[in-house]
């Protein structure tokens, strides 16, 4: 008569499934890890594919812009062009307290901005960049208007606009304009440029559409660009240096192409 094994029937039977469970999970896990695998080559080949398709954009030229602007710097600034409306017409009150409508610019390229006249973020450095293009124009400066209109409606007075000019050295530039003025004739003119604004109290930077309008001699929009703006951890706007250097060098090249 046989030994007996000390196992029952029932042990052998979970021995032999015990047995063919194994090699089940051990497919489970080659295939979770095969899945794995190609998911993060897939991963590995968007990222590169995206990567590759930044630098494509790059480099390409938008088209319309002026020869003499270099696509890079184009790009960079956005800039693209715009089909030759008229600009919207308005008369306001610049840092000096004098009335000036837009139709008696004519005959010089004006480069309008929209700001914030307690601006501490983006504004001061398109404020740097006017004065970089200002600077770059030279003797074509003089053919040059750079102006702005305020956005900040609790700080629309004449002093206000007098202010940001001064600290920000924008009063350096001689064809320089700050416009102000009653806030529904402001909004009328924010509506005209398609610029939004969104007031957040008197002590408090008013959030706005950032844009630069490139208007001709003959009081036509030709060009739009999107100033930027870095910030820090703690929140404080700032562009290298180059990029203001850069940005002053765009300015002056578009508002040069529409001298006349």
């Amino acid at each position: 008569m046989p030994a007996d094994s000390g196992r029952a029937p029932g042990d052998e039977a979970a021995g032999r499934a015990g047995r063919r469970a194994r090699p089940a999970r051990a497919l489970t896990l080659v295939i979770a890890v095969a899945g794995v695998l190609v998911l993060v080559a897939v991963t590995a080949l968007v990222i590169v594919a995206k990567n590759h398709q930044q630098r494509a954009l790059a480099g390409l030229r938008p088209s319309g812009i002026p020869p003499s602007v270099p696509s890079g710097l184009a790009n960079l600034m956005v800039l693209s062009p715009l089909p030759r409306m008229p600009a919207p017409g308005f008369t306001l009150t610049d840092q000096r307290g004098r009335g000036l409508a837009l139709s008696q610019l004519r005959g010089k390229t004006v480069v309008l901005e929209f700001m914030d006249s307690r601006c501490t973020t983006i504004c001061p450095l398109v404020s740097e960049e006017f004065i970089a293009a200002y600077h770059d124009l030279g003797p074509l400066a003089a053919k040059v208007v750079f102006a702005a209109v305020n956005v900040n409606p609790h700080h629309a007075a004449v002093r206000d606009v007098a202010q940001f000019s001064a600290e920000h050295q924008l009063t350096t530039i001689p064809g320089w304009h700050f416009f102000t003025g009653p806030g529904p004739r402001l909004r009328e003119v924010w509506h005209a440029y398609n610029i939004g604004v969104q007031p957040r109290g008197p002590q408090a930077d008013t959030v706005h559409t950032s844009i630069v309008y490139f208007v001709d001699p003959q009081g036509r929009e030709r060009y739009l660009a999107s100033p930027m703006a870095d910030y820090t951890k703690a929140g404080a706007a700032f562009l290298p240096g180059g990029q203001i250097t850069a940005w002053g060098r765009g300015i002056a090249l578009v508002a040069r192409s529409l001298v006349s």
